[in-house]
């Protein structure tokens, strides 16, 4: 673990600064992908994004509230910490905590990186076909990964804070240009059909829609960044709002518009033409800037692990080249995103963002409860966190029910989710062969 205190008057990120981090991070791949998603749901699927939209918002409050509990608690989680979610996970269940955070932590946000490049090589062959040349998808993947490493060697998040205002300003612009798009097509689809509803897709759709919401996996990084980390709450529900903001609009016009039509990427969608180029444009500039956010966190943790310095050395560059060469390598491999993302939703990124946040809020509250007696002075970590089954009043029991309701809502659909995309993935029709077989097949 590092940590080191924030020099007095360092700059840090504001709370609306942090507010379109997690703009950033989060909205993109929704827009794309939650048209289909609420098709495969029927309109229940609007509901779901929206219930999926508070919850998220609720836990990830709850889990800077445990981090900040812990910088009360704990001295070696006072100022600046490079894994804060790791260190969460560990002060409140030891070893186990914290490896089983940093497996599903780089599993999330590694596997992200590869959806967001799969979609920006697809956006991209698409693009520049529709201008009368044809670089296959599989070239694309290489071409962007090679721009892309150069962002990379930028520090922590409050380095690079104008990149994330350029993934959420992309993201807006491609908002409002769908939208009048789809209005524009609308006269074209007049009696749209809707598919009948199954389980397997549903689960596959819920899937989405958590990957969709997702961003706890680097929240506690912004938070860190933050120059009140306290503030960070706030900043939650500014976020979401901006998110859902982004994401109901395009969402409901390509469920009405399309129907069973909807593919999965709304962009294939769109009529062909000056607006859906910009709006390709726009998306794709929006996936570029969110994989250097949504693979800090990942970095970070390899550098920490390989005593890579802080600074800007030969070693940051090398160190961050190879782990967009992995990514690179594993998006060669697996170029299909859409079930890519519903195994990733369902799974790992259920777990960062509904059970470990939930868990570690209590369990903190329980670890402060004990660490307020007087007699805990000269306990060990252990001591202290045997102290599970004691009763606390520090949570209301409203909020303790919330809680409970909310891990077995998460578990079971996180379960349901994971199995059904796994089936999807090992489908034969579902294979695709890896670029490195076939480097000039396009995206399918």
């Amino acid at each position: 673990m590092s940590t080191t205190p924030l020099i007095q008057g360092e700059r840090g990120l504001t709370i609306p600064s942090t507010a379109v981090f997690i703009a950033g991070e989060i909205a993109g791949t929704g827009i794309l992908a939650l048209p289909r998603a609420v098709e495969d749901t029927g309109w229940v699927g609007l509901m779901l994004i929206i219930l999926c939209a508070i919850l998220s918002a609720y836990t990830g409050i709850i889990l800077g509230e445990a981090w900040t509990i812990a910088a009360e608690v704990f001295e070696d989680c006072k100022g600046h910490v490079q894994n804060p979610y790791q260190i969460l996970g560990e002060k409140t269940y030891g070893k186990a905590g914290r490896y089983t955070v940093s497996v599903c932590l780089h599993i999330t946000m590694f596997g992200g990186a590869v959806v967001f490049l799969l979609l920006a090589a697809e956006n991209m062959e698409t693009l520049v076909k529709d201008l009368g040349h044809d670089i296959s998808f599989c070239f694309w993947l290489l071409i962007i990964a090679g721009v892309l490493v150069p962002f990379t060697w930028f520090g922590t998040p409050k380095d690079f804070w104008l990149i994330a205002y350029g993934a959420t300003i992309a993201t807006a612009s491609a908002a409002v240009i769908i939208v009048v798009s789809v209005g524009l097509d609308a006269s074209n689809h007049t009696s749209t059909e809707h598919e009948k509803v199954e389980f397997k897709k549903i689960a596959l759709a819920l899937g989405t829609i958590v990957f969709a919401l997702g961003g706890h996996p680097a929240f506690p990084t912004f938070q860190m960044d933050m120059k009140r980390q306290k503030d960070f709450k706030k900043a939650v529900c500014f976020g979401f709002i901006i998110v859902s903001l982004l994401y109901l609009p395009v969402t409901t016009a390509g469920y009405l518009v399309y129907g069973k039509d909807l593919d999965a990427n709304i962009l294939t969608n769109l009529p062909s033409g000056g607006l859906a180029n910009a709006v390709l444009l726009l998306v794709t500039i929006h996936l570029l800037l969110a994989i250097v956010i949504v693979i800090s966190p990942v970095i970070q943790e390899v550098e920490m692990v390989l005593h890579v310095p802080r600074g800007f050395t030969w070693k940051r560059c090398v160190t961050r080249l190879l782990v967009v060469a992995c990514v690179l390598f594993v998006a060669e491999t697996v170029p299909k995103f859409n079930s890519l993302l519903s195994l990733i939703g369902g799974s790992s990124l259920t777990m960062l963002d509904f059970v470990c946040p939930i868990l570690f809020h209590m369990k903190m509250h329980r670890l402060k409860a004990e660490a307020d007696k007087p007699a805990v002075v000269n306990k060990s970590l252990e001591a202290v966190q045997a102290s599970w089954d004691e009763p606390s009043d520090q949570i209301p029991l409203w909020r303790k029910v919330l809680n409970y309701e909310i891990l077995i809502i998460g578990v079971l659909a996180g379960v349901a989710a994971s199995v059904s995309a796994i089936i999807n993935i090992v489908s034969p029709d579902s294979f695709s062969m890896p670029c490195y077989v076939n480097i000039s097949r396009a995206a399918t």
